[in-house]
C-alpha cells in the first residue's frame, strides 16, 4: 500500500489495483501548488465532512476520472445532484467494496458546506484491505469512542490524525489518540496550511519520540509504503 500525502487532509492510498483519494483540497491550497489536480487518478473519492477545506476538488476529480464518491448521506446526495455516483454510509456501519471493507467511524466536529447549507454527521474511515487496516480519523477531537476501533475491527497498521490544533486535535491529543488506538504508527495531517494549524515540527517528533511512537510528516506530495 502506497500514501501519498497531498496536502492539508489530502490523501492518496494505492491499494493492489485501486487508488483512494480523501479528502481532496488542493486547487485552494498554497502548500500543494506544485500538485496538478488533473493529474491525479482516482476510483473512489472518501470524503470526512463538509467544509470546503476537504471537498473542494471532489466534483473536478470525479467527474474526470469517473471515481465514486463514498461519505455520509447527505454528502453523498449533495454531489450526485452534480451527476457523480456515490454510495453512501453513516457512522457504525461498514461496505465491502472491489478493493477492501470501509467502516465509517465517530468524528467530533462540525459539517457544512460552503453555501452554510447542513453536510449531515463528520466521520472517519477504516480502510482494510487483503494486507492492511488503516484508520482516517477526519477532523476530529480525541474521543473515548477511538479504543473501540481496535477491540471491535482489529489491530491497525497506522493511523492518519490530524495534529494542527485550534480545529482539531494537537499533538498531545493525538499521541493520546494513538495509544487509544493500540497503534505505534501515526502520520499526521491537517496541519501548517494556515495561521490557526501550524505546528512545531521538531516539538512534535520529540514529544511523539518520548511516548515511545513513530510520528510521520510527509511533505507535499512525498509518500510512504506499508
Amino acid at each position: 500500500m502506497k500514501i501519498t500525502y497531498l496536502g492539508h487532509a489530502c490523501i492518496s492510498i494505492e491499494t493492489k489495483d485501486k487508488t483512494l483519494l480523501i479528502d481532496p483540497f488542493i486547487s485552494g491550497n498554497e502548500l500543494a501548488k506544485g500538485i496538478d489536480i488533473n493529474t491525479l487518478q482516482a476510483d473512489y473519492i472518501l470524503v470526512t465532512h463538509a467544509h470546503e477545506d476537504h471537498i473542494l476538488d471532489v466534483e473536478a476529480i470525479a467527474k474526470r476520472t469517473g471515481a465514486k464518491v463514498i461519505s455520509n448521506y447527505e454528502i453523498v446526495t449533495y454531489f450526485e445532484t452534480k451527476g457523480i455516483e456515490g454510495h453512501p454510509m453513516n457512522i457504525g456501519g461498514k461496505w465491502t467494496f472491489d478493493f477492501g471493507t470501509v467502516h465509517f467511524t465517530n468524528a467530533i466536529h462540525s459539517s457544512s458546506f460552503p453555501d452554510g447549507s447542513y453536510g449531515g454527521q463528520p466521520g472517519g474511515f477504516v480502510i482494510e484491505t487483503s494486507h492492511h487496516r488503516i484508520y482516517i480519523a477526519g477532523d476530529t477531537a480525541l474521543t473515548y469512542d477511538m479504543k473501540l476501533i481496535p477491540d471491535f475491527i482489529g489491530e491497525l497498521d497506522l493511523a492518519i490524525l490530524p495534529v494542527g490544533d485550534n480545529f482539531t486535535m494537537g499533538i498531545d491529543e493525538a499521541i493520546k489518540a494513538s495509544k487509544f488506538l493500540s497503534c505505534s504508527k501515526v502520520l499526521g495531517y491537517h496541519f501548517d496550511t494556515f495561521g490557526y494549524i501550524k505546528i512545531n515540527h521538531k516539538e512534535a517528533f520529540e514529544k511523539f519520540a518520548k511516548a515511545k511512537k513513530e510520528l510521520y510528516l510527509l511533505p507535499v506530495g512525498d509518500n510512504m509504503k506499508l
